[in-house]
């Protein structure tokens, strides 16, 4: 896990103390199991980005907060350069860059996703909202409850992220984009 990312589980405590809410509240409050709870933010297990969302609204706070420690500044236009997203790895062979982190209260997430294959492949999720994937480069698997897509280059997938859903590299290294509307 990079530095960035092993922060963000301290930034979640740090902030739910301040706020005096207890972990077993705040696990009520997301809707998420106390052990699953203690282990996101003990950093023993990858938190989400959709439960990321989920943490930074009953915090009151922009995930941007949770994934930098620094607020989001711009309201009317944020610009990201090539390669400067906030880079967030969270599991060997899964990272994404949040490509809007320095947009006040965004409504959707864009992120862009780097899969490796020689790495294990991640676990179905499911989350709020709606997911779209557009393929950049390699071939990417997408599998939506148990229907497996794989798409190429230029294709793309609008899905209901509440779905159990999961990406995974086919032959070595692949990118998307995906946008997640909470």
């Amino acid at each position: 896990m990079n530095e960035k990312a092993a922060c963000v589980p301290e930034r979640i405590k740090e902030l739910r103390e301040i706020l005096e809410i207890s972990a077993l509240d705040m696990s009520k409050d997301i809707d998420i199991s106390f052990d699953t709870y203690k282990k996101y933010e003990a950093g023993e297990l990858d938190i989400p980005i959709s439960v990321l969302y989920t943490i930074a609204g009953r915090l009151g706070t922009d995930v941007t907060v949770l994934l930098t420690g620094e607020e989001a500044r711009m309201d009317s236009a944020a610009v990201c350069r090539k390669g400067k997203g906030v880079q967030i790895e969270r599991y060997p062979g899964y990272e994404f860059a949040s490509l809007a982190f320095n947009f006040k209260h965004r409504t959707i997430e864009p992120l862009l996703v780097t899969l490796d294959s020689s790495k294990p492949a991640a676990a179905l999720v499911s989350h709020s909202g709606q997911e779209f994937n557009f393929i950049i480069e390699g071939q990417v698997k997408v599998t939506v409850v148990k229907t497996e897509h794989v798409l190429n280059p230029g294709d793309s997938i609008y899905f209901d992220a509440r779905l159990p859903h999961a990406q995974s590299a086919v032959n070595g290294t692949a990118q998307f984009l995906t946008i997640i509307q909470e």
